[in-house]
């Protein structure tokens, strides 16, 4: 089996470089909590399974083939991205109520001021299911990441033996490079969760992240 590897990883890290819902959805839940973010992770990387087994049974080709087919995954896709943008808008609306809240107690009579007390964080068991559920949907419902399987990893697969076989050995290295990536990004995101923390900062991140989702969903939903 000969493949063009050098190409092939090229285009791969670029993909992943440039950022999308994956890299938001993975981030976002790194910040919340470094297991959820993890969980999100492979299930960005799950879902990339998905177009690879369907671009190397031929479903991706019927898919790009049929617009209705292909309109469906779109507008499922961007409405789930959209869906996590709302999500994120309203968490920085109660960021925002729950600061104002806490802020006017311990504003109030020495004798009536409360001190908050620091709430554990949630066992990362609890972090994992919906971190993997918002990374799989977000990429599975993706129509550009099986049109990346069905477009672009063929120019790197040569006609000297199995096409399938090809197909899955760069899906599968494609997986790994991923998991190694958004590992690191979980690590580095993790980091920052004391800073995020603050409930300014916070406010303005969630705010920030979820207007991103909704703009990049709609994007979807508008390409051609």
């Amino acid at each position: 089996m000969s493949v063009n590897l050098a190409g092939f990883l090229g285009v791969v890290l670029m993909a992943y470089v440039v950022p999308g819902p994956d890299f938001l959805v993975v981030v976002r839940s790194a910040v919340e909590h470094p297991a959820k973010g993890r969980a999100a992770a492979l299930g960005a990387q799950t879902g990339l399974c998905v177009h690879m087994l369907a671009a190397a049974g031929g479903l991706s080709l019927i898919a790009a083939r049929s617009p209705a087919v292909y309109e469906a995954i779109k507008l499922l896709g961007a409405t789930y991205v959209v869906y996590l943008g709302i999500r994120a808008v309203l968490a920085a609306r109660r960021t925002a109520r729950k600061h104002r809240t806490e802020t006017a107690a311990a504003d109030g009579p020495a004798g009536l001021r409360t001190l908050r007390t620091p709430t554990p964080d949630e066992p990362a068991r609890g972090r994992w299911r919906p971190g993997f559920t918002e990374g799989f949907l977000t990429n599975v419902l993706n129509p550009k990441a099986a049109l990346f399987f069905l477009a672009i990893l063929p120019q790197f697969v040569h006609g000297g033996g199995s096409t399938a076989r090809q197909i899955f050995f760069l899906g599968i290295l494609d997986v790994l490079i991923g998991v190694v990536y958004w590992f690191a990004i979980v690590v580095v995101a993790a980091r920052m969760r004391a800073f995020l923390a603050r409930p300014k900062i916070r406010h303005r991140w969630e705010l920030t992240t979820g207007w991103l989702f909704i703009a990049i969903g709609i994007g979807v939903a508008a390409a051609s």
